[in-house]
């Protein structure tokens, strides 16, 4: 990942509703879910909706795809693990006493 994708990821998920729906993508894996559905959970506008996943589309974090008449949005698991990966890329200076805690902590939620 480069630098300028890496930071229109960060920005898209820098606005608190952005990030909630990434989070609720992230937890509905591998399933996703309709706007309509992400909409009412979240308490946002349709109209609202649309323009935040677009941002999140355009920023490589979230994907869709139509099912019938709905359109079913999925967290783009290979867009975060490249923003991860390009985040902690050089962590630690190879030092795995530092970066162990860290892979610890993720290693049960994946």
């Amino acid at each position: 990942m480069e630098s300028d994708s890496a930071i229109t990821a960060l920005g898209a998920l820098a606005q608190a509703t952005r990030l909630d729906v990434f989070r609720l993508l992230v937890l509905h894996e591998p399933d996703g879910m309709a706007a309509g559905d992400i909409a009412r959970q979240l308490d946002v506008p349709q109209n609202t909706m649309s323009a935040h996943l677009g941002i999140l589309a355009r920023a490589g974090l979230v994907r869709s795809e139509r099912r019938s008449r709905s359109i079913i949005y999925r967290a783009d698991l290979d867009g975060l693990r490249a923003l991860t990966l390009f985040l902690v890329k050089d962590c630690c200076a190879g030092n795995a006493a530092l970066w162990a805690p860290l892979v610890a902590e993720l290693a049960p939620c994946c």
